[in-house]
């Protein structure tokens, strides 16, 4: 790809900030008025939160002029540009416009969870829209084919655009890491989602899914590893590069002997690289706590009340905050798996019990069983999962940023086991200041009963808390083996050169030496500055940032995938091949750009 000189290492970079080298690189010019960039080609205004975004539409839009490769020749085509003199431009034909509105109007389809037959109503609606409206235009639509077998055809098209835009970039990563998430699925759950995050020479971080396998046709773990070795091999991706592992915690993900992480840890090994780093994904932080407390009973019971309220207790108002929010999440079709879910998350959970007295008496109203309401037990029980699910949610929300660095994450999770550890001093102490909900159950009792210390077993609670302590240190352990590398990425200013790998104490050295590096880095976030730092000079540590860079949590492309299916569970349960279904999770999960033009001229590059 042509490329401009690169910029002084000292100019200083806003994230948002328009640079004058993008205009030869990507042919895009600042604009007279607010933020972002305008295209020279196209006119269109790029919302652009860095270089990423310009590339990205640059790529997708107009590669076709990367034959203009000297300076001189992108600089005259520039004032062509500007003139409004579009050279040699190769301008579609009618017949490529139309293709390229039904691969437009395919991609949303698929956006939207939509079946392949649904591209005929559309077509109809269009239709309608233009003999009211544009009534010279109608037979514009004639040409555009949204039959379910063409529609079909298209979305598996973008998809392998999108897999070959994928494949090119991470032949350039210098490491990444994999997410393995096999807990997604609600209408079916016999599919693994394998996300890879890759870090390539700029530190440009990319988080994009890699495959789905079918579970049922791999069900052996040996079987599973094989599918997984067969897709990182298609990508071009090495063993030898691979730094670290995000798992669920079923036996299937981390088995002591026979769980997959165990296989690919010693497929990883290499002298040149990390052991590679396992922890488990922060997306299901909440599901941590169903291994120590017994919760089935409560999420059983108070799903069966929503059950009852969206069926017999829709009008009343004081449910309505309830069922928008339930809706919102996973539009109307709510199944029992995705109830669950919902359930676990402590933001509703929390919304229940503030309702329950309500609850209580809709449930009376209409002759259903209210024995939970008087089982004293139950409802401590009831108050202190609420507690400890809302301290739970808090660290997810925390982590849940797209592209956090490891280093962040790994603060917070340290912050939060010091938050354990004074959960468990202040329930020995018979002090429950942080759990509001438990204590209100009790001050309850104690009005009504008065003998609420039978009732509450604060030892069981803190033997609650204790094995949640356990469960987090053996989740996370191995971000602590590597501590020093993750504070030597965060803070290679202040951290002690004695204390660094002796391979990395001279460069560290003369790094914290420089006042120009200093600047950079106080004024630069951290991607930036270790991007701009001189890999000639400083090869040790740009190779511990990248590796630290390609660290990640999963957690904002997990719930983006699982999010799309909870909307979209009954299209998605209908029968649909591997390679259909993989091709709709890739759509609504990629942050890559189709290219549109190398669709509709059929230049999509093919893969194996």
């Amino acid at each position: 790809m042509w490329m401009t000189p690169k910029r002084s290492k000292m100019e200083i970079d806003e994230s948002r900030a328009f640079r004058a080298e993008w205009t030869q690189r990507y042919l895009v010019v600042e604009p007279p008025e607010g933020e972002g960039a305008l295209c020279l080609v196209c006119r269109r205004l790029v919302a652009a939160t860095g270089e990423l975004d310009v590339k990205q539409h640059y790529e997708a839009e107009h590669e076709y002029y990367e034959r203009y490769v000297t300076e001189d020749e992108r600089a005259a085509l520039v004032e062509r540009l500007r003139r409004g003199d579009f050279p040699e431009a190769a301008p579609l034909t009618p017949e490529q416009r139309i293709a390229r509105a039904g691969l437009g109007l395919a991609r949303l389809l698929a956006l939207k969870g939509c079946g392949w037959g649904e591209g005929d109503f559309v077509h109809r609606c269009m239709a309608v829209m233009l003999r009211n409206v544009l009534p010279d235009h109608v037979g514009i639509m004639d040409g555009i084919d949204l039959s379910p077998e063409t529609t079909r055809q298209r979305v598996l098209d973008i998809h392998q655009n999108l897999r070959s835009q994928l494949f090119n970039r991470a032949k350039d990563f210098k490491a990444y890491s994999l997410a393995l998430d096999d807990q997604a699925f609600v209408a079916y759950e016999n599919y693994l989602l394998v996300f890879v995050r890759g870090v390539g020479h700029d530190l440009e971080v990319h988080e994009e899914l890699l495959t789905i396998i079918n579970l049922t046709h791999h069900f052996s773990v040996g079987a599973l590893m094989a599918a997984i070795l067969e897709a990182l091999q298609t990508a071009g991706l090495s063993l030898q590069r691979m730094v670290g592992l995000t798992t669920t915690h079923t036996l299937r993900m981390i088995g002591e002997n026979s769980g997959l992480v165990s296989y690919m840890r010693e497929k990883a090994v290499s002298p040149n690289c990390w052991n590679v780093i396992h922890y488990s994904g922060f997306l299901h932080l909440e599901l941590l706590s169903s291994y120590d407390v017994d919760v089935n009973q409560i999420i059983n019971a108070v799903s069966e009340w929503i059950v009852l309220i969206k069926t017999r207790g829709v009008r009343r108002p004081e449910f309505q905050a309830l069922l928008t929010e339930s809706e919102s999440e996973h539009g109307e079709r709510v199944n029992g798996r995705c109830l669950n879910n919902w359930l676990r998350k402590g933001k509703t959970l929390k919304l229940i019990f503030s309702l329950r007295k309500e609850i209580e008496t809709f449930l009376v109203s209409i002759g259903a069983t209210t024995v939970h309401f008087t089982d004293k037990e139950w409802l401590c029980d009831f108050g202190f999962l609420v507690d400890i699910m809302d301290h739970l949610r808090e660290i997810s929300e925390l982590l849940r940023v797209s592209k956090v660095f490891a280093a962040a994450a790994f603060d917070h999770i340290c912050a939060f086991e010091v938050k354990l550890n004074l959960l468990q001093r202040q329930v020995e102490e018979k002090n429950l200041t942080h759990f509001a909900s438990l204590s209100q159950v009790v001050d309850e009792l104690k009005e009504n009963l008065q003998e609420d210390e039978k009732v509450l077993d604060l030892e069981r609670y803190r033997a609650v808390i204790c094995r949640l302590q356990k469960e987090f240190e053996r989740h996370f352990k191995d971000l602590k083996f590597i501590k020093k590398d993750l504070e030597l990425f965060a803070n290679p200013f202040s951290f002690k050169p004695e204390y660094a790998p002796i391979s990395v104490r001279v460069e560290l050295t003369k790094l914290q030496a420089s006042a120009n590096l200093w600047e950079e880095y106080r004024t630069k976030d951290l991607g930036q500055f270790y991007a701009g730092l001189p890999a000639e000079s400083y090869p040790i540590i740009k190779g511990v940032a990248c590796k630290v860079a390609s660290l990640f949590d999963s957690s904002k492309i997990c719930e983006k995938a699982f999010s799309y299916l909870t909307r979209n569970q009954h299209t998605l349960s209908q029968p649909l091949t591997d390679e259909h279904l993989h091709a709709l999770f890739r759509i609504a999960t990629t942050e890559i750009e189709p290219r549109w033009d190398d669709l509709v001229r059929g230049r999509n590059e093919s893969h194996p």
